[in-house]
């Protein structure tokens, strides 16, 4: 898909942010309660009214298009063009009152996403990345910060608790002890938007589906920054859930080096 070629789809993605966040700031000012999915992940009304509307006003717009969204079954998962939603992440948050959440939208090209929206409505800030454009806040352009040392890096994950005991857990702890600076957590996806602005360096976070990440991947590289697992591929389709984000490319080296075990 060329860059003129996703105006409307840009459009459509502007105006699924706008009500996604009035749903959310309609609930979140008044208070919600979540409730334990399956998963045991958290999942509250808001999170599927928001889904509902976006699947809604996709179909309406680009019914031939496919969508996975995290709350209800994928739709032409097959098809050329993929949304990937995730009305809210950071439903902890939300659901505690903090405004630390946010929805998440990616329109992928053959599983490659080649637009993003992290939309945060509490906290009055939208990122959007575009494949081939320099990511904006509020329709101002940002740009990562160059940091080079793991020493000096500010480090997040949205919890120290996401990371499986053992072998996981001790990758992590590998690279979060390497920075001097106290880590920071319970970002969810405002901290991606925050490394794309140039506030933090290095996001580190597991378990995660393809609806946390898809949108993250335009808005990050649009930036100037580097993100994909922990072996240093791309993330797809296919991805293990485990992600490494970077402002600075020499520091992703460093990071996934630590994350290996490897001597730096």
């Amino acid at each position: 898909m060329s860059i003129a070629s996703l105006n409307e789809p840009l459009n459509l993605a502007r105006d699924m942010a706008d009500r996604a966040g009035s749903i959310a700031m309609r609930y979140f000012s008044a208070g919600v309660d979540s409730t334990q999915k399956s998963d045991n992940s958290p999942v509250t009304v808001a999170d599927l009214e928001i889904e509902t509307t976006l699947r809604n006003m996709i179909a309406e717009r680009f019914p031939e298009h496919g969508i996975l969204g995290e709350e209800y079954e994928s739709k032409n998962p097959d098809a050329r063009y993929v949304w990937v939603l995730d009305p809210i992440d950071g439903t902890h948050c939300f659901a505690a009152g903090f405004p630390l959440f946010g929805s998440l939208i990616a329109l992928l090209d053959e599983g490659r996403p080649v637009l993003g929206i992290i939309d945060a409505p509490a906290m009055d800030k939208r990122w959007i990345g575009i494949v081939g454009q320099s990511t904006t806040l509020n329709g101002e352009p940002v740009h990562t910060r160059s940091c080079a040392s793991l020493d000096e890096a500010w480090i997040t994950s949205s919890s120290p608790f996401m990371f499986e005991a053992g072998s996981q857990r001790q990758r992590y702890e590998n690279l979060q002890t390497s920075s001097s600076r106290r880590p920071v957590f319970s970002g969810n996806c405002v901290a991606y938007g925050l490394l794309a602005s140039g506030k933090l360096d290095i996001v580190c976070e597991a378990d995660l589906g393809v609806h946390d990440f898809m949108a993250l991947i335009p808005v990050i590289e649009g930036g100037g920054g580097s993100v994909t697992d922990w072996q240093g591929a791309p993330l797809t389709m296919q991805s293990d859930g485990l992600v490494l984000a970077s402002g600075d490319k020499t520091l992703h080296s460093k990071a996934l080096e630590r994350l290996s075990g490897q001597p730096i």
